[in-house]
């Protein structure tokens, strides 16, 4: 979408499909250019009040332009710009954190090369979704798309751009927060798919007994080998084969802007995030007794037993993460994990990053003698579907057929704090809509895989029916 210039001729501008429920994402230039980068860095400014802001973005070949470009319209409404260039999201976390300003990351994470977009944060990396000023921005920048003209610039004098060098210090904060003195040599296999893993893994684990298998570590925003999408199985087919190859413990795999990381064992299978989450809130509560520790409604339940038995309160949130980070901030939590590979830390911000839960893995596998599959399996105590989507003509009524199903069945309970969620003594499933499609998105939880597939198939034969 390029900025109107004629009022007479201009349509009026809707932005509602670019501007998402935490982030801005879209085709570019179809959906949005750097013309409307400039406005979203001028409406973020207006918006939040931000006297100076960094940016950072990740190697896709339009992110440099619109980065420049958003920069240009934040200082023309008076804010400084620090500019850290070539980032992973969590790396442009640690500098708005470190350095205290508001931020821009310019990614569209895993989506294809044609996507891009931002994220936004205020200073300390607090986020910015629709309802803490994503909302406000986007009716700004469609204000002035719809008149046919920018904003005026400041009356003060205009903002300056300086650049900075973050990796490093990046590095060495993710280090300070994990031991890793007494770890034995490993051998691990990293998948970067062509994404901004490439750029922060040597750093990050530079000097440690660490032998590395890279893959696809050359920065290419047009990802030549597979998507940068790891919670899709056909992007870790390679990782996995690679693994058991090499002979190596372990697998890891970034996606495209390196703030998600998976995790594979010795034997190529995939560790789920959720026993990740466990297995890394049993060591943050290992160091803070007593602590909070956040999870979405669809990890497993293995997630809050680990918790408790490790001394800790578990609290269940709604998916996404605005919700996490926002319930980090207010029960104090040590760390918090979500089904889709994103960890929060109390001591990053309340940010996500995946590098650090690597770092967690590393050191935990590293300090004793078994091979992670062991390691791994007290903390995968049940058998889950997976999300499954659905589409359908009417999502609120298909919902309710399946809430009218199972109320009243003894011994199951029913809440609906994220679409709805049926329980029973040993299984879960919760059935979510989608905000952009017209999806119902399933998930399934249950003692064993015979029971989780009869559950799962009961379910989706209302659903679809």
């Amino acid at each position: 979408m390029t900025a109107a210039t004629d009022r007479d001729t201009a349509p009026v501008a809707d932005l509602s499909g670019l501007v998402k429920a935490y982030d801005i994402r879209g085709v570019v230039p179809d959906d949005w250019d750097e013309a409307t980068a400039e406005l979203f860095g001028a409406a973020f400014v207006r918006v939040t009040g931000a006297g100076a802001i960094v940016t950072g973005h990740d190697m896709r070949p339009s992110s440099p332009g619109l980065a420049a470009a958003f920069a240009r319209g934040a200082t023309a409404q008076g804010a400084d710009v620090t500019e850290i260039g070539l980032c992973s999201t969590d790396q442009l976390y640690f500098a708005s954190g470190s350095l205290g300003l508001a931020g821009a990351m310019f990614t569209a994470s895993h989506n294809p090369a044609r996507y891009n977009g931002i994220k936004l944060c205020r200073a300390g990396a607090e986020p910015v979704g629709q309802d803490t000023g994503l909302a406000a921005i986007r009716a700004l920048v469609e204000e002035w798309l719809d008149a046919g003209r920018g904003p005026e610039p400041a009356a003060g004098p205009r903002g300056r751009t300086t650049s900075r060098e973050t990796l490093a210090d990046y590095a060495a904060h993710l280090r300070s927060l994990v031991d890793l003195g007494a770890i034995r040599p490993l051998k691990v296999v990293v998948d970067a798919g062509n994404g901004m893993g490439g750029h922060t893994v040597p750093t990050v684990l530079a000097g440690l007994p660490l032998t590395v298998v890279p893959m696809y570590f050359e920065l290419d925003g047009t990802f030549p080998h597979h998507e940068a999408n790891p919670l899709d199985p056909a992007n870790i087919v390679d990782l996995r084969a690679r693994v058991r190859a090499e002979g190596a413990d372990l697998g890891l795999a970034f996606d495209g802007d390196a703030d998600r990381c998976f995790v594979v064992d010795e034997r190529g299978e995939p560790v789920s995030p959720s026993a990740v989450t466990a297995l890394v809130a049993a060591r943050e509560l290992a160091e803070h007794p007593g602590a909070a520790v956040i999870h979405n409604l669809i990890t497993s339940r293995t997630v809050p037993e680990v918790v408790r038995e490790a001394g800790g309160i578990p609290v269940r949130t709604r998916v996404g993460h605005s919700f996490i980070k926002a319930e980090m901030a207010r029960a104090g939590a040590v760390f918090g994990g979500e089904h889709s590979a994103h960890y929060y830390f109390r001591d990053f911000w309340n940010a996500d990053t995946g590098m650090l839960a690597a770092l967690h893995v590393l050191a935990a596998l590293g300090e004793q003698p078994r091979p992670l599959s062991e390691l791994t399996a007290r903390y995968e105590r049940y058998a889950a579907s997976g999300e499954i989507n659905s589409t359908v003509a009417d999502q609120a009524e298909r919902i309710a057929a399946v809430r009218a199903a199972w109320s009243g069945r003894p011994g199951v309970t029913l809440d609906e704090l994220d679409g709805l969620t049926v329980a029973g003594r040993d299984w879960w499933f919760n059935l979510r809509p989608s905000n952009t499609e017209p999806l119902l998105r399933l998930n399934v939880e249950a003692r064993d895989r015979p029971a989780m597939a009869a559950l799962r198939d009961e379910v989706l034969a209302l659903v679809r029916g």
